[in-house]
Order: C-alpha cells, then sequence, then structure tokens
C-alpha cells in the first residue's frame, strides 16, 4: 500500500480510509458508520485558547480502552513507587471501627505538583466517626476544598462557623485554623488540597455573564468566637508532614475580622448547567465549578468539575462521556447515584477513579451497549452528582492507596467491547 499525506501544519485536517467512516457533522453520533467506535484524543486542556486547541476524534476499530493492566517492563524497571499509566478504581472507605476524627480519617489517595513551588495538588478521601475534640489543624500547604459524600461536617474556623453536608462543598483558605465536629453520627466524603493559586470562578467567555456557580450563592461566615483556656493541641500540615504543639486556648478567638481571604460554601443545586441542546457530548470543562489557574491561559492548576441532575436532550449522539485520552490527568468521585458512563456497576458512591495523562478511559461495556440502543428522548438525569478534580499534573498514588480498596480487575469493565467493524469493500 502507498504511503499518503496530507500538507499544511496546525491545520484542521480529515482523512478517512473508507469513505463513509468519517460523520458529516458531529463528533459523537450515537451509532457511528462502519461499527467504529468514536475517541477523542486531547492535546490540550479543554478550555485553552481556540488558537491553542489540540484534539483530534478517532473512528477507529477497538477503543483505547480494551487493554490488559500494565506491568513494568522487565528489561526497564519502573522506578519504586513509581506512578502507573494504568486506570485505578477503588471502593468506598469503611467507617472506621475505632475513635476517629478527621485528623486521623484522612487517606491521601495521590499527589502532583510540588507544594514548595506552590504548584499541584493532593487528593485525600476521609471517614470518621468523631469529633475533633481539643485539637486544631491548619493546612500550610494549601487550601482545602471539602466535598463530603455521606454525613455532614461543622467547620469551627477562626473567622466563623460553616456547616456542609452532602451536595455542598467548603473550601478552608490556606494557613486557616480549624476544628471540624460531626452532624450527624459518622462522615465521609474527598478533599482536594490545593498547593497553587487559590480557587476563582472560571472566565464564562461566549456563556456570557449568566451560568455555571454564580457569585451570591457562595456563603461566607460571619464572626464568632471561642473563649476558653484548656489543654489543646495545634496540629499542622507543613510540607508534606503533619506537626504538633500544644495551646493553652482556643486558636478560634477571632471577634471580628474583615478582608476577603476567609472559607466559604457553596450549595451544588445552585449550579446552572450548560448543556448541549442540538448533538454532541460537550467538553466537561462546561461543568466546571471552580478553578485554581496555573499562569498559562486555559490550563488549570485544578479544575473542580461537578456532573449534578441535568436534562440530556442531544440527537444522533452517543450521550454519554466519549471514549477518551485527555493530556490532563483527571481523579473522579461519586457522591450520589450512579455516573452516566459506569452504569455497570463498580462506581459507587464514595468511591473514586483515577485516569492520568494520556491513560484511555470512558463509557464500561454495559454503558455502551445501552447508550448506542437507546430511543434518544429528551431524559431528566436525576438522582446523580459526581464529580472531578482535572490537574495538568501527573497524580502519584500513595503506597497506602495502592493497597487499600483498589479494585485489581477495574480494566475488565472494558474487555466485553465487541468489535462491531464491517468495511465496505
Amino acid at each position: 500500500m502507498a504511503l499518503q499525506y496530507q500538507s499544511g501544519f496546525g491545520n484542521e485536517f480529515s482523512t478517512e480510509a473508507i469513505p463513509g467512516a468519517l460523520p458529516a457533522n458531529q463528533n459523537s453520533p450515537q451509532r457511528p458508520a462502519l461499527g467504529l467506535y468514536a475517541e477523542q484524543l486531547s492535546g490540550s486542556p479543554f478550555t485553552v485558547p481556540q488558537k491553542s486547541q489540540l484534539r483530534s476524534w478517532l473512528y477507529r476499530i477497538l477503543p483505547s480502552v480494551k487493554q490488559g493492566p500494565f506491568r513494568s517492563y522487565k528489561q526497564f524497571k519502573a522506578n519504586a513507587g513509581s506512578v502507573t499509566p494504568a486506570q485505578l478504581r477503588w471502593d468506598p472507605l469503611p467507617i472506621p471501627k475505632k475513635k476517629t476524627d478527621l485528623i486521623d480519617g484522612v487517606v491521601t489517595m495521590a499527589t502532583g505538583g510540588d507544594a514548595h513551588s506552590w504548584s499541584g495538588l493532593g487528593v485525600h478521601r476521609y471517614a470518621i466517626n468523631a469529633s475533633m475534640q481539643k485539637r486544631y489543624f491548619y493546612d500550610a500547604d494549601g487550601e482545602l476544598l471539602f466535598v463530603p459524600e455521606q454525613g455532614g461536617l461543622t467547620l469551627r474556623t477562626e473567622l466563623g462557623v460553616l456547616s456542609v453536608k452532602p451536595g455542598e462543598i467548603a473550601v478552608i483558605p490556606r494557613g486557616i485554623k480549624f476544628a471540624a465536629d460531626l452532624i450527624d453520627k459518622t462522615a465521609r466524603g474527598y478533599i482536594c488540597e490545593n498547593y497553587g493559586a487559590p480557587f476563582v470562578l472560571p472566565d464564562l467567555g461566549p456563556i456570557g455573564s449568566n451560568g455555571l456557580a454564580l457569585p451570591r450563592h457562595f456563603l461566607y461566615p460571619v464572626a464568632a468566637y471561642e473563649d476558653k483556656k484548656g489543654d489543646f493541641d495545634l496540629i499542622a500540615k507543613f510540607d508534606g508532614a503533619l506537626w504538633t504543639s500544644k495551646i493553652g486556648h482556643s486558636p478560634l478567638d477571632v471577634v471580628a475580622w474583615h478582608g476577603n481571604y476567609a472559607p466559604y460554601k457553596y450549595d451544588l443545586a445552585q449550579f446552572m448547567v450548560i448543556n448541549t441542546v442540538s448533538f454532541d457530548h460537550a467538553d466537561p470543562s462546561i461543568f466546571t465549578v471552580l478553578t485554581s489557574p496555573s499562569g498559562a491561559p486555559g490550563v488549570a492548576n485544578i479544575d473542580f468539575v461537578i456532573f449534578p441532575p441535568r436534562w440530556s436532550v442531544a440527537e444522533h449522539t452517543f450521550r454519554p462521556p466519549y471514549f477518551h485520552r485527555n493530556i490532563m490527568s483527571e481523579f473522579m468521585g461519586l457522591v450520589l447515584g450512579i455516573y452516566d458512563a459506569k452504569e455497570s456497576g463498580g462506581f459507587v458512591p464514595g468511591g473514586c477513579s483515577l485516569h492520568n495523562c494520556m491513560s484511555a478511559h470512558g463509557p464500561d461495556a454495559g454503558s455502551l451497549d445501552s447508550a448506542s440502543k437507546a430511543d434518544l428522548k429528551p431524559v431528566y438525569m436525576k438522582d446523580t452528582l459526581a464529580f472531578m478534580f482535572e490537574s495538568k499534573f501527573i497524580m502519584r498514588p500513595t503506597a497506602t492507596a495502592l493497597k487499600k480498596g483498589l479494585q485489581k480487575d477495574y480494566h475488565k469493565c472494558w474487555q466485553d467491547l465487541p468489535k462491531l467493524f464491517k468495511s465496505r469493500t
């Protein structure tokens, strides 16, 4: 077969080896021609300026997710503790049996970047059954974004008190002292530790002045103070380690304050969803609640993205997330219900997954089959709430995470994807 080429550099190309294989006017049809699979390959973050966008849609015989688990190559051993390109997924953390507060109930799942250079993130989960008594905490390495999954928390901070429950989030800036109390008997959830620039609302661009999270829906605490003496411990996270100091009074003794460096909360039900009303599955960046900029336009240190209840109305389209390989790394969790790309099970509330840079991922075999055959009437996706911490940094799983609750057979959810290809010859 003679080699063929296209001329140009950096332009938008279109090519097909078989006439009719390429969709004429959309990217992710419900049933691509010739029994092919649609897969997007992203060489840039979704949110970079249009002139910097790098991505190609591939229509292939089998998607990249259909592969076995990665292992270190025998002639070139991975360094001890090295991150793996494999897709990773975890079961929910069990609620501890012995008395455990937030300080001791946090499990670090992965880290990326470097707190020393104020860039990157740490991803954690927590499972607790006790309030913080006579203990206070602050994080010098980054700000903390709480995403409760089960049970609420009362966060007593230097600047006031926040109550946060599943379906809401709370952010405590770097260095602010606080204590976490249970609202219910137990609590479980996720924490994103942001080493980089503080979270802000994303620029809306063509969306305009209305949409996504609105500033007026974020709530800040009013001044509240503790005037008490006692034998207390002040615990600090500094340079990746925990340090403790004795203190004879409550550090939450601020009687008044003014400024704009303060903790806040947000009800995710207030998020104004933007979605497609014609065809194709839009990039997940349309669901961005908060972003931590990196300095490069459109390249996030962290994007906090949610997938809340919403209408799905796209026509002639494969509606769940498409098969994908992304330059950004994605840590995903589930707060409520079922995620539409993992309807076959294994991804449950309290669980999580990690798809690092260029690791293929997408709908499991059951979700692919049902979505490909569905009668595409408008559907309201209710009782669901998933989220994603997306970052330009590769996230390195901790040794604990690789031993605790890791699903060894995650890759099998794609092994039943059938070969449907029928060439027209």
